[in-house]
């Protein structure tokens, strides 16, 4: 995970097949309907495939996303002060959010695993 090479054979064909997959206009859009959900503190990723996955990496973000769908005093996912650093905390808050949107009523076979956002 941490100390990845260059890809070759069939690595590499599937990683382009994913790069080829991605689409630019979605992730604009998804970014706008974050914010416009969530305020402005949440920022702005950088544009493109890395940029969003940094964004969303540390769970903040997705957190901010859940609680907003809930009224004040109801929120399911508790936010720290500080950006947690360490990956297992950054992996834990990704994990209240998979929680927290299962409660809410996305089906368990459609929410994507925290090692995704890693990987």
């Amino acid at each position: 995970m941490a100390n990845k090479g260059p890809a070759y054979g069939m690595s590499r064909d599937v990683q382009s097949k994913i790069e080829k997959k991605y689409d630019d206009e979605l992730e604009e859009r998804l970014v706008e309907w974050i914010v416009a959900q969530c305020g402005a503190a949440v920022g702005r990723p950088e544009r493109g495939r890395l940029g969003f996955q940094v964004w969303l990496k540390n769970g903040i973000v997705l957190s901010r996303l859940v609680n907003s769908l809930y009224p004040d005093g109801a929120k399911p996912v508790k936010i720290p002060e500080a950006p947690p650093t360490m990956v297992f905390k950054q992996m834990e808050q990704i994990a209240q959010f998979l929680k927290a949107a299962e409660d809410y009523g996305v089906v368990k076979t459609d929410v994507f695993q925290t090692v995704d956002l890693f990987e």
